[in-house]
């Protein structure tokens, strides 16, 4: 994609922060810095979500991003670390090009994501992990 601004800082025409390269994954600075060291992981194919990824990028994409949080622990001393992966915009996804976020976390930063556990019975987890599994088979 062309004017994918993902895949214009891939092709260097416009200048990121790298931290880590390599074939299938380029690392870079986050532009809003939510905490200083925040870091992208971007597949460097466009690959606009997870559900187009293949295991083989799966595999080195997660790869980098392990790589980079341990980097980013090290590096900036975070009481903890974030990775967020995001998928559509109802999933908020901002960038249509696979990413993820390393996030270094410390008490009381301003970082929020609201967690509304439903708690549903036995009976329907049961009955939502069976579609889940039918969906797998196909």
């Amino acid at each position: 994609m062309n004017d994918c601004v993902f895949c214009r800082i891939v092709r260097r025409e416009i200048a990121a922060s790298v931290v880590d390269e390599d074939e299938h994954t380029l690392a870079i600075m986050d532009a809003g810095q939510v905490n200083p060291g925040h870091v992208l992981v971007l597949v460097k194919a466009h690959v606009p979500d997870i559900y187009s990824l293949d295991d083989e990028l799966a595999g080195a994409v997660f790869r980098s991003t392990a790589r980079v949080a341990r980097a980013v622990k090290r590096a900036m001393a975070p009481s903890g670390v974030t990775v967020l992966q995001a998928n559509e915009p109802d999933g908020w996804q901002t960038v249509m090009h696979l990413h993820l976020h390393v996030l270094p976390r410390r008490a009381d930063d301003g970082v929020e994501l609201v967690w509304p556990a439903k708690n549903p019975p036995r009976e329907e987890l049961d009955r939502l992990a069976a579609q889940v599994r039918a969906a797998l088979a196909r």
